[in-house]
């Protein structure tokens, strides 16, 4: 029992921690399974204000509808930060993937929309049904750049387009390989939009929908 209350604390430490981290302000300034590796469709923190304003962190300088956009969102929610917000996307996109290979529908629920959240369920279902497991690692995120943000009556919306590499191994329910390999990693290029009300007193940002990147 105290080994559960432990996990429970440490689990809720993690998510809380995420959540703060999607575009808030430290306060000490100077943000379809897709062969089974996706979800199913469904400090320089100060906002760029220019064409040639400064990377957001290692990602290239956002274009100006871009930075426009993240002006738009930091007028109506001082509060954003823009790098912050990437750091905790990038974070999101771990905990997310993470989740769905393991089949954890309720850290789903808790960072996802009901839609998207739907569609998981749905997919883990399948998954279950035909007695498979996933036995994927998320080796490296390459990069994670903003590619549109607006504010739409009064909701904050962030599209990321992520770069990443992924091992990833189907197994049936004798623990055989059936499909990839943990020891070559697949390049995926996966775009997720986020959204957050802005008057909100939430500080959570959602995903909203996941695609493949064109």
């Amino acid at each position: 029992m105290t080994t559960l209350i432990i996990l429970a604390m440490v689990f809720v430490f993690v998510a809380l921690r995420l959540w703060s981290v999607l575009g808030r302000r430290t306060g000490h300034e100077q943000p379809m399974p897709k062969a089974d590796l996706m979800a199913p469709r469904a400090a320089q923190p100060s906002v760029p204000q220019t064409d040639a304003s400064p990377m957001i962190g290692a990602e290239p300088a956002p274009s100006a509808e871009v930075s426009n956009g993240l002006r738009a969102i930091a007028t109506a929610d001082p509060a954003f930060d823009a790098m912050r917000f990437i750091e905790g996307a990038r974070a999101a996109y771990g905990m997310i993937l993470e989740a769905y290979w393991r089949g954890d529908n309720d850290t789903i629920e808790r960072l996802v929309d009901r839609e998207v959240a739907t569609a998981f369920h749905h997919a883990i279902e399948e998954r279950e049904a035909a007695g498979e497991t996933l036995d994927n690692r998320l080796v490296t995120i390459e990069s994670a750049q903003i590619e549109d943000a607006r504010v739409d009556n009064g909701v904050a919306f962030i599209r990321v387009h992520f770069e990443a590499d992924v091992a990833a191994v189907t197994r049936d329910r004798d623990g055989n390989v059936v499909a990839g390999s943990l020891t070559d990693a697949i390049p995926t290029h996966d775009v997720w939009t986020f959204r957050r009300e802005v008057r909100s007193s939430d500080p959570n940002w959602i995903l909203t929908e996941t695609d493949e990147a064109a």
